[in-house]
């Protein structure tokens, strides 16, 4: 069989993979995504998923999608220029403009779809993008799927996005587009001072906004608004498959002009199915739900800062930020797994990363606060930690 060759060299790799302890096995869960689940039949607390209003099945949001699916049906077998587009889609589209003050926004199966979707139709050979080096994989994919000239600054590394910006100085548009939470690391992008430089430099400014929407800033518009610049980003892509509602489904909000230039010429908007109208209502509901979330956002505050301290006072490195993604660095890829293997066994379910997801030597596990974590279940993950840290020889 032709294809004997290419399956016996990847089973080699994966074997390679599992003796390195890099493998990723995907665990099972048997119930609905909660701040407590059932992983593998064993009742854990969840730190890993990106709930952090804890709005995942939040029965609005689920009565929302029942009464989507009974109101507009299943699917739409089409695109959306075709015979896709429902009224519901562009209510939806009106709903994401408006929160984040754009003049409009377009819908997309997922983010990544957004961000694959958005430099090739907008950036020439003429053009630059300008990206941060610790940018999503979705952000690098579409960046490369572009002509422009492609500039990568060192992370939140201002001095040397300046000299990026001057590099690019003859160039007709300049696009400098950076996660404004990152998402293996929990802190933000310096979007003030990124605004400023684009003023300066006479450059678009972009944001992936998938781990802040919902969460930051003081109505969940996300860290631009945390920031103080909501009216100085230029574009924003993000998703309804995180904090709003946990389901799928991505967007960008931008200009007029941009969201329609996209509409006409973005590939995976263009070739891709509408977006499921249950995903749409849930989603519509889910933004309702997380403007006016306040004391869900000072729990989640609280519980990431208890968190926080708790693994910082046991000896355990937690990279700083102010976000509820909590990287506690362990280095060795090896470690992690095996650290996240006997949290498992305790009762509490993270992940370790390791290369290629984070670079080589940098492994963590990260942790995923969410609103819907008890204080009990906080105090049991911290617990758990030093158990498990101290018999691997992490902490003392």
């Amino acid at each position: 069989m032709p294809a004997a060759g290419l399956n016996t060299f990847l089973h080699e790799q994966l074997t390679g993979l599992k003796v390195q302890g890099l493998y990723k096995a995907e665990r099972h869960i048997a119930t609905p995504q909660a701040a407590a689940i059932t992983v593998n039949g064993r009742a854990v607390v969840n730190f890993c998923a990106n709930n952090y209003l804890g709005l995942s099945n939040h029965p609005e949001i689920v009565a929302a999608a029942e009464d989507g699916l009974k109101t507009w049906g299943y699917g739409l077998s089409s695109v959306r220029f075709i015979c896709g587009t429902q009224s519901i889609h562009k209510a939806a589209e009106a709903q994401l403009a408006r929160f984040f003050g754009k003049a409009d926004a377009i819908l997309y199966i997922a983010c990544f779809d957004a961000n694959g979707g958005l430099f090739e139709p907008l950036l020439g050979e003429t053009d630059a993008v300008l990206s941060d080096a610790l940018n999503h994989a979705s952000i690098i994919d579409g960046v490369r799927l572009c002509k422009a000239k492609r500039l990568r600054y060192a992370h939140n590394d201002m001095a040397d996005l300046r000299a990026k910006l001057v590099e690019a100085k003859d160039c007709r548009f300049k696009m400098i587009f950076t996660d404004s939470v990152f998402s293996m690391d929990g802190d933000l992008a310096r979007l003030a001072d990124i605004c400023e430089l684009a003023d300066e430099f006479d450059a678009v400014v972009g944001i992936d906004d998938c781990h802040a929407t919902g969460h930051l800033g003081a109505t969940g518009r996300g860290a631009a608004e945390e920031a103080g610049c909501l009216d100085r980003i230029d574009i924003i892509t993000g998703t309804l498959g995180k904090t709003l509602g946990g389901g799928a489904g991505g967007f960008t909000v931008a200009s007029a002009e941009v969201v329609d230039w996209l509409r006409n010429r973005s590939r995976p908007y263009l070739f891709s199915n509408s977006v499921p109208p249950s995903l749409i209502a849930a989603g519509m509901k889910a933004l309702d739900l997380a403007e006016t979330a306040t004391d869900l956002r000072a729990t989640l505050k609280a519980n990431a800062a208890r968190l926080r301290a708790g693994l910082e006072g046991a000896g355990f490195t937690v990279k700083p930020g102010p976000t509820p993604i909590l990287p506690v660095m362990l280095g060795d890829a090896t470690v992690a797994a095996k650290m996240s293997e006997r949290l498992l066994a305790a009762g509490v379910y993270v992940v370790g990363f390791s290369f290629p997801v984070v670079p080589q030597g940098q492994a963590r596990i990260r942790i995923q606060v969410s609103a819907a974590h008890t204080v009990e279940q906080i105090d049991h993950a911290i617990a758990a930690f030093k158990t498990a840290g101290r018999e691997l020889g992490v902490v003392g």
